[in-house]
Order: structure tokens, then C-alpha cells, then sequence
């Protein structure tokens, strides 16, 4: 008769000892740094303050993305200097595969400095998405590409783009998914939490699909994420500012690109989006609106899903916590599409959770 499984020996399969390890070094680094990043920003003055669209009534530092930013890096380093960036039969990465990873993480380390300036400075949106598509387009160059897109009823689904539109959706899908994050970065915690439930995700799908480097970066983001929740969730420390969304955000659309998308079929084509839904929806939503009034879609306002759960009256803890509940709800159904056969139980015990968070707001609307 054969032992079941022992916790352990699940959690090994899920994340082999690399992504382990970059997880945890992410995660140690963010713990240790956040303070000290909090420390510097309170005595540099480098504070957001109140104001009409912010929830928070006190000055706050916004420079935590530098420790989400430091954690990862620090944690890829030190697996690429152990060796740990080797496909899953211990042979080196083939050259398309390293210059995409590469790709990824640089691209990653401008994003990241882009948000960073703004953070210190103030850049306007038209210069930040300047400087966002020319990134996006040397990420393109080098192998983070979207070369299909699913399109129903026309053949298998699946169309293969010509560069030139190839070129137009990955800056699309990179900077946009950049800036979803960072819209969605108005409550303590939100982003964080749903970018830290995202990355797991993709960790353990692009695994699945034999994607082990991707999933690296994706483990190490994940450990930051997650960690960072220590200092933010409500009530908030520290913001994570521009930079950090836009690393985090640029970063899980990387890896959604080299760890799913280049699995040619349906399935792998539409991954990245059901494992990013939260944000893509509530940021195409907003667009939408704004238009729909005349606005121009890089004004701010209180359109987002958090702002409409705050003003129907719900707590900043229970608005956070159920869009959590729903960040998880997608990513267990991405699981699950992905053939992971631990993702149909975990896409009902979610399933279950969104339902109870569900209910619990109706009754509230009552």
C-alpha cells in the first residue's frame, strides 16, 4: 500500500527547493528592509499625504516598493549565482529562454527606476508611458513577445500575430498590466495581497507547463508580495508608491508571457489574463467610464471596485479582504484550466470563500 503524501512532500512538489529558497530570501529581505526604507523616507520627507481620493488621514512614506524591489533581485541573484536558473533536467537554459528571463527581470529593474523618479519627483503620464512603451518594446526585442492571441470561432482559436502587432499587444498587455497595479494600489493592502495571490499562481501554473525559470522570478515576487503585507495591510506603515507597482506589475506580466503564453494553445494563451483579472477588470472598467463621461482615462477618480465597496458602506478591511477573495477565486480557476488537477478542489474551496465573502456583503447591503 503506498504512504500518502505528507504535507512536506506536497509542498516540495508544488515548489522545488530554488523557488523555496527565493521565496524565502525575498520574503527575509523585505521584513528587514521595510523599516529601515520607512526610517529614511520619514527623515528625507518623502511622504504622500492626505488628500481628497486618499484614504489615509496621516502622512505616509511611499518608498516600499525599494524593499519589494531589493528583495526580489537579492533573492534571483542568489539563486542564478547557486545555479538555480537550469531547466528541469538540470541542462542550462537555451539563449531564447535566458534572453527573455533577462528581459523580465531589466525590464523589471526600468520599470521599476520609472516609478521610483515619480516617486521623488513627479513625472507626467504622457512621459510615464513614454518611457514605459520603449521599455515594453526592448522587453519585446528580446523575447518577451505575445505572438498569438485567442480569438473565438476563427480556425483552432488560436491566430499567430504578425511582429508588427505582436510588437502593439506586448507593450499593451506589459504597460497595461503595469498600470493596473498601480490603480489598483488605493487601499492598505490591496495590491500587495492581490499581486502576492497573483504570483503564486503563476508560480505554480508555469511550473505545470514546464516553465521552472519563470516561475523563479515569479516565487521571488511572490515572497516579496506577501512579506510586504506585514507593513501595509490595514492599518498601512508604508505605501509601496509607483515603483513598487510598477516593478510588481510589469513583472507579473513578464512571467505571464515566458511562463504561459509560450504554450501554444488555447488554454496557455488565455492564462494570463484569467490569473490577472482582478486588476485588467477593474482598470478596463474605470477606462470605460471615464470615457463614457468625456474624461480622459489617466485622470483620477473613485471609479475603482475598492472606492464603490468603501462608499456602499463597507469596512477598508472587508473591501480588501473579499477582493482577495476574488483574486483567489481566478487563480484557482486558472489552475484548474491549466490541467492542475490540485486546482479543481482549491477552485471549490474558493469558490465556497467568494461565495461566504458574497453573502456576507449582501446582507450588509440590507
Amino acid at each position: 500500500m503506498t504512504a500518502l503524501p505528507t504535507l512536506h512532500d506536497l509542498l516540495l512538489m508544488a515548489f522545488p527547493f530554488y523557488h523555496l529558497l527565493a521565496f524565502a530570501v525575498s520574503a527575509i529581505i523585505v521584513l528587514l528592509l521595510t523599516p529601515l526604507v520607512k526610517k529614511a523616507g520619514l527623515a528625507s520627507g518623502r511622504v504622500d499625504l492626505p488628500g481628497n481620493r486618499k484614504v489615509h488621514t496621516q502622512p505616509m512614506v511611499r518608498l516600499g516598493g525599494v524593499s519589494i524591489f531589493v528583495g526580489v533581485l537579492a533573492a534571483l541573484l542568489m539563486v542564478w549565482a547557486s545555479g538555480g536558473f537550469t531547466s528541469v533536467d538540470g541542462e542550462p537554459l537555451d539563449r531564447v529562454a535566458d534572453y527573455s528571463i533577462w528581459g523580465v527581470t531589466l525590464g523589471g529593474l526600468a520599470f521599476f527606476l520609472i516609478g521610483l523618479i515619480d516617486d521623488l519627483f513627479g513625472l507626467s503620464a504622457i512621459s510615464r508611458l513614454v518611457m514605459q512603451s520603449a521599455v515594453a518594446a526592448i522587453a519585446w526585442y528580446v523575447g518577451v513577445d505575445i505572438h498569438f492571441l485567442t480569438i473565438p470561432l476563427v480556425g483552432n482559436g488560436i491566430t499567430q500575430l504578425p511582429d508588427w502587432l505582436s510588437l502593439i499587444v506586448t507593450i499593451f498587455w506589459l504597460v497595461g498590466m503595469a498600470n493596473a497595479i498601480n490603480w489598483i494600489d488605493g487601499l492598505d493592502g490591496l495590491a500587495a495581497g492581490v499581486s502576492g495571490i497573483a504570483a503564486v499562481v503563476l508560480a505554480v501554473v508555469s511550473l505545470y507547463m514546464g516553465q521552472p525559470a519563470a516561475a523563479l522570478i515569479a516565487a521571488a515576487l511572490a515572497g516579496g508580495s506577501l512579506a510586504f503585507l506585514r507593513y501595509n495591510f490595514n492599518p498601512a506603515q508604508i505605501f509601496m508608491g509607483d515603483g513598487g507597482a510598477y516593478f510588481i506589475g510589469f513583472t507579473l506580466a513578464g512571467v505571464g508571457v515566458i511562463g504561459l503564453v509560450k504554450g501554444v494553445t488555447t488554454v496557455a494563451v488565455l492564462l494570463p489574463s484569467l490569473t490577472l483579472a482582478v486588476p485588467i477588470l477593474d482598470m478596463s472598467t474605470v477606462i470605460l467610464l471615464r470615457l463614457r463621461r468625456g474624461l480622459s482615462p489617466f485622470v483620477a477618480d473613485k471609479r475603482h471596485l475598492h472606492h464603490r465597496l468603501l462608499n456602499a458602506g463597507f469596512s477598508h478591511r472587508f473591501t480588501v479582504l473579499f477582493i482577495y477573495a476574488l483574486a483567489l477565486w481566478v487563480g484557482s480557476l486558472a489552475m484548474a484550466f491549466s490541467g492542475l488537477r490540485a486546482g479543481i478542489p482549491f477552485a471549490f474551496a474558493s469558490t465556497v470563500l467568494l461565495s461566504y465573502t458574497g453573502w456576507r456583503a449582501m446582507r450588509h447591503a440590507k
